[in-house]
Order: structure tokens, then C-alpha cells, then sequence
């Protein structure tokens, strides 16, 4: 009987550390985020994940600051959910993704030196025995904010698409470096000689070629070119193929799931998941990282 309950509690305890939400491309949704903390406060995951895409979108935060919605909503709504739920309170890892203006960087260090975040993009950290990567940037898009716009495997633009380097910032940048670089170097320093068997990255781009990079693009032309319907990431494709991690989280192509069919996929090894969505609803995938072919998603109704 005592043997019995011993093991049970650390059955517990071990669901406790790998349970995991994964949301993303929340857009500043107030009434999104209202519904993913109910979803914590009722669960109790131990490790959430936020894919980037976070805050309204970078006109309107133009008019008035990043940090109004970062040190003001987030924070008073995050602050209230760690004193709900005490040591409950879950290590919530995000990373901002390509709708999202870099000067909101320094809010959200903010929140992580109050503990209430984990800030991800170029990062690794270790949690619960698993090596947490992550990485906001996608490749070039016809969208004019390049904050986080790399080039992706070489200075390529599909048609219709703006170079990095010619967009606009909100943030000191030196162009020629901007330039230079690409995807698939940063993630090479990022990750270096590391055995990933026991990774987990967060991204906000999808790998190329996939489920979950499909874009509505069909019979779309520009100059007579017909445009890619995959709007992944090359260089995160390789690094998935060449270096095997557990899982890789995504967001950034909101109609993939609708025209695919899939929220998930596989190379190899490796489990694939997104959480982005393009309807109203709060789309949550709930995952223990012990069993990840139990993974779960839910499209959650919001309140307006």
C-alpha cells in the first residue's frame, strides 16, 4: 500500500513537469488571452509556450507604445494569475514573432526580471531536464516591418516579397548586417555542437514544405510568377532533418491548419506542432512532453 502511493506521487509530479500548453499569434486579442489564462488557472500546466505574434498590430502600437499593452495589460493580468495560483504558477516562454515591433523587447525583459516570463528568441534554457530553444525571425515577406525578418538560407526573395534589409524598424539596425544575415547562420550559433535529442524549440515560422506552412495562395501571381503556397522556413526545415530535436513548436501561417487539414506533422523523429488559427477562436494545444503523440488541440470560444 505504501509502495503503492509512492509511485503515484511521482507519477504526479512528473505529469505536473511535462504537461505544456502551446498558443500563438494572439494579435493583441485581449479576449484570447482572457481565455488562455482561465485555461491555465483551471489546468494548471507547468510549462506554457506563446509563439510569437503577440501584441496589436504594429500600427496601432505605433500611435501609442508597445509597453501600454506589455506593462499595462499583460502585466496586471499575468501579476493576478501568479498570486491565483502561487506555486501553481506556471514558466510561461514566449518569443515575439514578425507582426510584432522589437521595441517591445525591453517591456517584456521587463517582465521577465519580475519573473512572470521567459523571454526565448535567441535563447536556450534548461527546464525540467529539457533544453527550451527559442527563435522569433521568418523569412522575407511583402510585409514592410523587418524587425524580425531574416533572410532564410541565402539572399533570396520570393516574388512580391520585400528584402529585409529595404524595410522599416523600430529599432537601430545596420542594414549592411541586416543584409548579411540569415536563418540559417543564427540558428547555427544558437544551437552549435549541442545534441538536441532532448530539445524543444519554440519558433515562430514554420518549416518549409510541411502541414503547417500553407498559405492561400493559389493561382496568386505576381509579374506573371505564381507564387509559393509554403511560406515556411528552409533553414528550420534543415535543422529539423539534420539535427533531430523532440519537438518544434510554430505559429505565423494562420490558414495552414484550415487548407491542410493539420495542426501537426513529422520529419523523422521529430513531432511538429502549431498553434495558429485564423479564426476567432483561441486555438490551444494542450501536450505532455513524455507523450507527444497524445498531443490535443482545441479551438477555444472567446468573450468578446
Amino acid at each position: 500500500m505504501q509502495g503503492g502511493r509512492r509511485t503515484d506521487r511521482s507519477s504526479d509530479r512528473q505529469a505536473a513537469v511535462t504537461s505544456c500548453f502551446l498558443v500563438s499569434d494572439l494579435h493583441g486579442r485581449k479576449e484570447a488571452y482572457q481565455a488562455l489564462f482561465r485555461a491555465i488557472s483551471e489546468e494548471r500546466p507547468r510549462l506554457v509556450f506563446v509563439g510569437g505574434d503577440l501584441l496589436p498590430a504594429a500600427l496601432s502600437l505605433s500611435l501609442y507604445g508597445p509597453e501600454d499593452f506589455v506593462c499595462g495589460f499583460m502585466r496586471e493580468k499575468l501579476g493576478r494569475l501568479r498570486e491565483v495560483l502561487a506555486e501553481s504558477f506556471p514558466s510561461i516562454c514566449l518569443i515575439l514573432g514578425n507582426d510584432d515591433v522589437r521595441a517591445a523587447e525591453p517591456a517584456m525583459l521587463d517582465l521577465e526580471r519580475d519573473g512572470l516570463v521567459r523571454y526565448m528568441h535567441n535563447r536556450k534554457t534548461l527546464l525540467g531536464g529539457y533544453w527550451i530553444y527559442g527563435y522569433a525571425c521568418v523569412p522575407p515577406s511583402p510585409f514592410l516591418l523587418k524587425d524580425w525578418e531574416r533572410y532564410d538560407v541565402s539572399r533570396y526573395t520570393d516574388p512580391g516579397c520585400i528584402p529585409p534589409e529595404e524595410g522599416e524598424f523600430t529599432f537601430p539596425v545596420d542594414r549592411d548586417e541586416v543584409a548579411r544575415s540569415t536563418i540559417s547562420n543564427e540558428l547555427s550559433l544558437l544551437t552549435r555542437d549541442a545534441t538536441l535529442d532532448r530539445a524543444v524549440f519554440l519558433f515562430h515560422a514554420p518549416p518549409y514544405l510541411t502541414a503547417l506552412d500553407r498559405a492561400d495562395l493559389d493561382r496568386v501571381k505576381v509579374d506573371g510568377v505564381p507564387l509559393d503556397v509554403h511560406v515556411g522556413s528552409i533553414a528550420i526545415r534543415d535543422l529539423i532533418e539534420s539535427r533531430q530535436p523532440m519537438l518544434t513548436m510554430h505559429g505565423h501561417a494562420h490558414e495552414s491548419a484550415k487548407l491542410t487539414g493539420n495542426w501537426r506533422d513529422r520529419i523523422g523523429r521529430t513531432h511538429l506542432f502549431s498553434a495558429a488559427h485564423d479564426g476567432p477562436e483561441l486555438a490551444l494545444i494542450r501536450f505532455d512532453l513524455e507523450a507527444l503523440d497524445q498531443a490535443t488541440r482545441r479551438l477555444m470560444p472567446v468573450q468578446n
